[in-house]
């Protein structure tokens, strides 16, 4: 028995002992709010913080208000984990997105600001420079806990990698005249705060709060476009990367429309007053709330439609690197026929039908299939790209387009899907060994190509590096293009004249 109690009791002291040892190895910082400890990969190189709150949890009584300051604590606060995710509906896998492309299950919360840092710099003299990453979602789901978003890859090649969360749906972009805010665009004012953030602290991580690149894909990328519009982030960043989102056309709400939305949604309450609408449950708001989508003008963030703000030259100057994928159209709704399809021509364009449909043929029922996946994919991700690409270039801004054409590797039903939305991510970020697909020699060839044009882009500004395919600036005549594939090439852009097209005939009178 005596033997047996000694045993325990050693077992125990090894038990505190191992522990101990292992916090006094665990990386800790010095940040706003006090001291925070992480843990590191799994061989050392890499200290990784994750949870590190930047604002008040935005709950009670700052539910639809601008991030507060983050509360101080005491002690080290342990930052080993991912907080929750955003209030949204649970994740399901659903078209071509299986789980590796969604947030973890649980936790998701109201309480959702925090932001991670991968950084493999021992140096604090020597700063590396800044990603940002801002996650799509629709600006209703996502987060930052999403395995292909993982910093690691690009930590080693020297980039200090940051991923934040925002609010998302109801809680992020919601609008009514009770707010006494000057925005309810408070899913970008999350964004910004965490800019600021990082302006603050991220050299306590060894990163330059000087070299700093937001990146972000569909409605990150279109969260971009926001911020580089935005004066309130202006100092904060100096180099875009936008992957499938934009937005210029005029079709954004305005004030006065989201405010008239949000009183019919406090309706289906019975709440008269915001402070009325606060004390209702978040999972009761997130089911009702069909409204707003995403950022809307409101004088503040956004103080006249992006398009006006870019066509003025008043967004911020950064160098950009944007682009969007071959197969990423999303059709709502069944397939039309090549006989609807040109009477909605007809109806939508009126005389213009034949200049339209000399673009987007529908000559045919399997024509008009391809027609919708393609107008779709162009209106949505390609026009916008194309767009934002031409005011660079005219204003004598750099910028490199990309079209991103890998079939990614696919079994089963999501063959189908080819080069699709969200499919680059993975490639860009290094992180095809988060996604269960059936990879090829090419596409690890490719992930490293495409990261490395990443990585040297957040360096220097310039996405070409070593022996790889110089890949050009892009300018209207040329619109020279770097196409991503089993074998990468560089060539004047396909559709650059029907994009411009689309463009001219989605703003005309507008």
């Amino acid at each position: 028995m005596k033997k047996t109690k000694q045993f325990f009791f050693l077992f125990l002291a090894s038990i505190f002992f191992s522990n101990l040892f292992a916090q006094e190895n665990q990386p800790t910082q010095e940040i706003t709010g006090g001291k925070i400890r992480g843990t590191n990969n799994s061989d050392g190189s890499i200290a990784i913080y994750k949870g590190i709150p930047f604002a008040a949890p935005p709950v009670a009584e700052l539910r639809w208000k601008a991030p507060q300051p983050v509360q101080a604590w005491k002690g080290i606060l342990d930052c080993t984990k991912f907080s929750a995710s955003p209030m949204q509906s649970k994740p399901m896998p659903f078209s071509m997105w299986s789980e590796e492309f969604l947030i973890p299950a649980e936790p998701i919360s109201e309480d959702c600001l925090y932001l991670n840092v991968w950084t493999g710099n021992k140096s604090k003299k020597n700063k590396q420079p800044v990603l940002v990453w801002i996650y799509g979602g629709g600006f209703s789901s996502g987060g930052s806990a999403c395995p292909i978003y993982d910093g690691e890859a690009f930590a080693k090649e020297g980039v200090v990698f940051v991923s934040i969360n925002y609010r998302v749906g109801v809680f992020g972009f919601f609008a009514h005249p009770d707010l006494k805010e000057a925005s309810g665009n408070f899913g970008l004012l999350d964004q910004i705060a965490a800019l600021q953030w990082v302006k603050k602290n991220i050299a306590s991580f060894g990163g330059d709060p000087d070299n700093v690149t937001i990146a972000g894909q569909s409605a990150g990328s279109m969260s971009v476009n926001a911020l580089v519009a935005s004066p309130l982030a202006a100092g904060l960043f100096n180099k875009a990367i936008a992957q499938s989102g934009g937005n210029f056309t005029r079709d954004n709400s305005s004030k006065d429309f989201a405010e008239a939305e949000g009183v019919k949604y406090a309706s289906k309450f019975g709440a008269k007053s915001i402070d009325e609408l606060k004390k209702v449950d978040a999972e009761s708001l997130m089911k009702k709330f069909i409204g707003m989508r995403g950022p809307y003008i409101d004088g503040h963030v956004l103080p006249e439609h992006i398009l006006d703000i870019f066509q003025k030259g008043k967004q911020n100057k950064v160098a950009l690197l944007v682009g969007w994928n071959q197969d990423e159209g999303l059709v709502m709704g069944p397939i039309k026929s090549a006989e609807t399809l040109q009477k909605d021509f007809q109806k939508q364009h009126g005389s213009a039908a034949g200049n339209f449909m000399s673009f987007y043929h529908a000559s045919n029922d399997e024509e008009a299939k391809q027609t919708q996946l393609d107008l779709s994919r162009d209106q949505i991700f390609g026009m916008p790209g194309y767009v934002w690409a031409d005011f660079q270039q005219q204003q004598n801004l750099p910028v490199y387009v990309y079209r991103f054409t890998r079939i990614v590797p696919a079994e089963g039903e999501y063959k189908k899907y080819k080069a699709f939305h969200t499919g680059e991510v993975p490639y860009a970020y290094n992180n095809l060994r988060f996604v269960k697909r059936p990879w090829e020699p090419a596409d690890h060839v490719l992930a490293n190509g495409m990261a490395g044009y990443w990585t040297n882009f957040i360096k220097t500004g310039n996405p070409n590096h070593g022996t790889s395919l110089k890949w050009p600036l892009f300018n209207a005549k040329e619109k020279q293009t770097m196409y991503f594939d089993a074998t990468n090439s560089v060539k004047t852009m396909d559709d650059g004249e029907r994009l411009q097209f689309l463009f001219r005939s989605m703003t005309a009178n507008k």
